[in-house]
């Protein structure tokens, strides 16, 4: 068409739009939600819900790509967008067919059509989802023209919730999802066990029977819970109190049998605290709780997990810098200036820097140990300190202790073949008062969790699920706690954060994938060797490891304040007070009656954990104490109540605070695609029907 023509509209400015393109009212989300389409100069402009749409450029459709790294993504045309023109559709691959195809099942018929428009007709709803469907935009709502406001956010995956490719692709998926979590999975026991006095082969055992339970609870999260590919495992929310627990003053004098003995314990703990929020899931009472749990208080508490433990990381790696640092360095060269580099197809580097830098450095240590770097004349690291003469010995005795990699025995000690079983270190015992203090530790499980769930839908599901599935994957958790409980994990299953990173990264949101990882992930959990090699890592390994998971988790801790207005003076004042009182708070309990010349009987980095024995509470009731003392010194206990009290008591506008925007429950019912993600395969849903704060 000629450009003389007058009905054409003139082309816009690189900064002013046509007037002829209004703007775009705010969609029902935003409205629940409070949305402003614009921010009070107190905001920052740059908040991650204001999409800034580029420059018009005449002659680039193809290069239009989810800008994954920035964390927002890109008009496809902003000159087509703004005079509304859709561009034309570019050619299908098989996927795309097969996901059209999937979605068009899901579609009501066209015959339903209401308002008495003529059902081959081009309805106005129709045109804006067709419109909407040529944007790419990420995990984010956007505030598009749209009726449901969670619209395109996951055109980027590969593979959505419900999608099969296959048994290869699933497969190798699957098994990926797994490997890239390793850390995650294994660093626990690395870290309980040997505090617990448990030897190699202990926790040898103890590895897998944490494969074994991640692999069980994770099929039965995707099958019975919230349905979402979210990878169960022992979550380091656990970690700050099974080690409380471990240096609790009565298990100080042990030495026979001391692992057997306290594993028993916190078995205990954690079967009483997993009912317990297996009754806060499934009795409803998460729903309640769900008014008062926001970005905002997310996000500060799962950072102060990962900050809570910086004590261990670094100390322990300086024992031996030339293996612990260069293992840092190459998991933050392959994380960040490598993470752009694909093979295959696939972000090799970035999906899999923390096994590939173990590998490395693990390699690089076995080298200098079969070279003899680390052999001194006359001494032996088998000999115990206590019976070392030699003050040459002794000089040199840590850096054998911690560089060799072959002074574990675990891999030549474990069995080819060992199934892991319930009550496998005796008949746990219950203790009111250690009990208490892990049932405190659930809430704040939950809440973890609650952030997973709806990160997580944004990226793969139709919508966020509604209170009623959340309450029913909480529930889930609790059940699948009181099974770690019995088989003797040492900690509690829950959703493991760092599993939003991977499905952001593969771009596989299929529940099949993680399903069938998971089944991959209990056979190697029954071969004995594999337990024993993990347990075979150097312990200057396992920290520097640490190094990086805990800034991991921290950082993805405060990634949950996209949701809200981070650029806000009030939050930043909320989230500034729970961390920085998260780590002050803990340290007056932990520093407490304390003289500068105490010698304890543990690791120094383990010290902070036997607060019970000297903390500021001292009356005649000793439980009563031993409770106030543990759960004060907690650092996410301590930024759980700091947000959750400035949160809900500082006024702020529902956009402000980045209210959490849950599906409702009868607007799910007429959606077939949404239905299809949350409810119970086997009809099993039936029987919730009833009930309705655990059903859809």
């Amino acid at each position: 068409m000629s450009s003389s023509n007058p009905k054409q509209p003139q082309r816009p400015g690189p900064l002013t739009p046509t007037p002829e393109s209004p703007a775009m009212p705010p969609s029902s989300w935003a409205k629940r939600t409070g949305f402003r389409p614009k921010f009070s100069g107190e905001t920052n402009a740059s908040d991650s819900r204001q999409v800034i749409a580029p420059s018009p450029k005449p002659r680039e459709p193809d290069k239009a790509q989810p800008d994954l790294e920035a964390g927002r993504g890109r008009a496809v045309n902003g000159e087509q967008e703004n005079k509304k023109v859709v561009p034309p559709t570019p050619p299908q691959t098989d996927m795309d067919r097969t996901v059209k195809k999937r979605r068009d099942s899901d579609r009501p018929p066209k015959s339903t059509v209401s308002n008495g428009q003529d059902p081959g007709a081009p309805t106005e709803q129709g045109s804006r989802r067709s419109a909407r469907s040529e944007e790419v935009v990420d995990v984010l709502p956007r505030s598009v023209d749209d009726d449901d406001g969670f619209v395109g956010r996951h055109m980027h995956m590969k593979y959505e919730l419900r999608d099969t490719p296959g048994l290869v692709p699933i497969g190798l998926y699957g098994f990926q999802h797994y490997i890239s979590m390793l850390g995650s999975l294994i660093l626990i026991p690395l870290v309980i066990v040997p505090a617990m006095g448990g030897t190699y082969e202990d926790t040898s055992n103890v590895v897998s029977t944490v494969l074994f339970m991640s692999g069980v609870t994770t099929l039965l999260h995707t099958t019975f819970g919230s349905r979402l590919p979210l990878i169960q495992g022992p979550s380091f929310v656990f970690l700050a109190p099974a080690l409380a627990i471990i240096n609790s003053p009565e298990f100080q004098g042990l030495n026979e049998n001391k692992f057997k003995h306290i594993m028993k314990e916190l078995q205990g703990a954690i079967i009483i605290a997993s009912t317990f929020q297996a009754i806060l899931g499934y009795s409803g009472l998460m729903s309640i709780l769900l008014r008062l749990i926001n970005p905002v208080v997310v996000s500060p508490t799962i950072a102060a997990v990962g900050l809570s433990f910086y004590g261990y990381g670094f100390p322990l790696v300086g024992t031996c810098l030339e293996v612990g640092f260069v293992q840092i360095l190459l998991v933050i060269i392959f994380s960040l200036y490598l993470r752009k580099i694909s093979v295959f197809g696939h972000r090799i580097f970035l999906i899999y820097a923390v096994p590939l830098g173990l590998a490395i450095a693990w390699a690089a240590a076995f080298m200098l140990t079969e070279a003899g770097a680390y052999s001194y004349k006359g001494c032996d690291v088998n000999v115990p300190a206590s019976n070392i003469i030699s003050e040459h010995c002794r000089k040199h005795l840590s850096r054998m202790k911690h560089c060799r990699v072959d002074t574990s025995h675990a891999l030549r000690s474990s069995p080819w073949f060992r199934f892991p079983y319930p009550l496998q270190w005796g008949t746990p015992v219950f203790h009111w008062k250690m009990a208490l203090v892990m049932c405190v530790v659930s809430i704040i499980s939950s809440v973890d969790s609650v952030g997973s769930y709806h990160a997580s839908s944004l990226l793969v599901a139709s919508r966020p699920p509604t209170p009623g599935v959340l309450s029913r994957g909480i529930g889930l958790e609790g059940l699948s706690s009181i099974l770690a409980g019995l088989w003797g994990t040492g900690t509690g299953s829950t959703t493991l954060t760092e599993n939003l990173h991977t499905i952001a990264v593969t771009k596989m949101g299929s529940r099949r994938a993680v399903e069938l990882g998971a089944c991959i992930l209990i056979v190697l959990s029954l071969v004995g060797k594999v337990g024993g090699f993990i347990a075979s890592i150097p312990e200057v390994m396992v920290a520097a490891l640490l190094c990086f998971m805990w800034a991991m988790l921290t950082a993805l801790g405060l990634s949950n304040l996209r949701y809200s207005e981070a650029g806000s003076s009030r939050n930043i004042i909320i989230v500034g007070l729970s961390l920085f009182f998260s780590l002050s708070i803990p340290a007056y309990f932990q520093q407490y009656g304390v003289s500068p010349n105490s010698n304890f009987s543990v690791p120094r980095y383990l010290e902070p954990y036997i607060v019970a024995s000297h903390g500021p509470f001292r009356s005649k009731y000793g439980g009563v104490n031993y409770v106030l003392n543990t759960i004060l010194s907690l650092h996410m206990v301590i930024a759980f109540l700091v947000a959750v009290i400035l949160d809900n008591t500082v006024p702020g506008s529902q956009q402000e605070r980045g209210v959490y925007a849950w599906s409702e429950r009868d607007a799910v019912r007429r959606e077939p695609a949404v239905t299809k993600d949350y409810e119970l395969p086997f009809r099993i849903g039936r029987v919730f029907r009833w009930v309705k704060w655990v059903g859809l």
